[in-house]
């Protein structure tokens, strides 16, 4: 029996963090790259659970979402003046976006033919491990869903939304000793005398309660995503508040604003994970003071999948390691960018010093 897809991603999270472990250990004393680090993982993890093990495809969609995030960064005229439909075609954004998506689909089709090819060579036998395309497939081929699924759906995202997520949370608890430390000391106690990397697993994270608070508060600050997908009013005018919201016109949230809206959040510009003591994080939950996710139905489907990622990276990466500023740094500058996401304006450098390791 072929692996099931929820314990293949299980297992690559943890072989992935656990070779990020390595990587730094082997670089412990010495200023990393953490942002690219933390990209590498998250890529290598979605990618495998994704793709499977056609390597060279998943590189080249890689380049692929790399290329999306920087078409969308930064400010365009046509966002200024939505009613000029020309404008898109005029400043050439038009043509990026579709050079973007025929590039995406030619990828995503060389990787759904390489798996159907792998399965008529009868590859895919018992202790083959399923990735996410496999299971598509087998639901395409007995289309007992009730509706059809093409290869249209086959699609990956949430790649740079995992990495920014961590890239925050760090940079809040390096700028934050006493968060860093409270929370190193909850993950070292659980964990105990799991020094190895082949101990460090998701079994006990659910213990960590400490630093579900951090990942909260980092969140509520810096959603990956300020402004939520735009979504389209189809059905009826709609009264909100003193406004009526017409049919087809798009709707924006902006998710940062209600994040530190004072009317909700006591001292809202500070970074105070405590607060989340007395109130259940339920990223899914219907309380929509706190969306970074969005909500409802529409909200962002790779939730779980993405915070497992999170979490684990995280509680290794301060278990493993203590970590310093590079020479001459007194903080982290905590300036953003829009790209895809809200990220960090510059790259995230810190020293990884291997616990328990008393440098010279």
């Amino acid at each position: 029996m072929s692996l099931q897809l929820g314990e293949l991603s299980y297992i690559i999270r943890e072989e992935e963090v656990s070779n990020l472990v390595d990587s730094l250990t082997a670089a412990s004393g010495e200023p990393v790259d953490l942002t690219r680090m933390l990209s590498t993982v998250t890529s290598s993890i979605t990618s495998r659970a994704a793709f499977g093990k056609a390597q060279e495809l998943t590189d080249a969609f890689m380049v692929v979402i790399e290329n999306i995030s920087d078409v969308l960064a930064g400010f365009r005229i046509s966002d200024l003046y939505p009613s000029l439909k020309l404008l898109p075609a005029l400043t050439g954004f038009k043509a990026k976006l579709e050079k973007m998506r025929k590039a995406s689909d030619s990828v995503l089709d060389q990787v759904i033919e390489d798996h159907k090819s792998r399965r008529r060579a009868g590859r895919n036998g018992d202790g083959e491990k399923e990735d996410l395309v496999d299971v598509l497939l087998n639901l395409q081929e007995k289309q007992n869903l009730g509706v059809p699924i093409t290869t249209e759906e086959m699609f990956l995202a949430g790649i740079e939304t995992s990495t920014t997520v961590m890239e925050w949370v760090m940079s809040a608890m390096i700028n934050d000793s006493r968060v860093l430390q409270k929370a190193q000391q909850e993950v070292r106690q659980v964990y105990g005398g799991d020094d190895g990397k082949n101990h460090f697993g998701e079994a006990k994270l659910d213990q960590l309660k400490y630093l579900d608070m951090v990942i909260a508060e980092s969140l509520r600050l810096h959603p990956p995503l300020p402004l939520l997908i735009p979504r389209e009013n189809r059905d009826k005018n709609v009264s909100f508040g003193s406004y009526e919201v017409s049919v087809n016109t798009n709707v924006i949230v902006n998710a940062w604003a209600i994040n530190r809206d004072p009317r909700y959040w006591t001292e809202a510009e500070r970074f105070f994970p405590e607060r989340f003591v007395d109130c259940p994080i339920d990223y899914t939950s219907t309380d929509l003071q706190f969306i970074p996710f969005g909500a409802g139905r529409r909200m962002c489907p790779g939730v779980s999948f993405g915070m497992k990622i999170v979490k684990l990276t995280l509680a290794s990466l301060i278990f493993h390691f203590d970590w310093k500023l590079p020479a001459g740094q007194k903080n982290i500058n905590m300036t953003g960018c829009f790209r895809a996401t809200l990220r960090r304006q510059y790259a995230l450098h810190l020293i990884p010093i291997t616990y328990g390791r008393v440098l010279p």
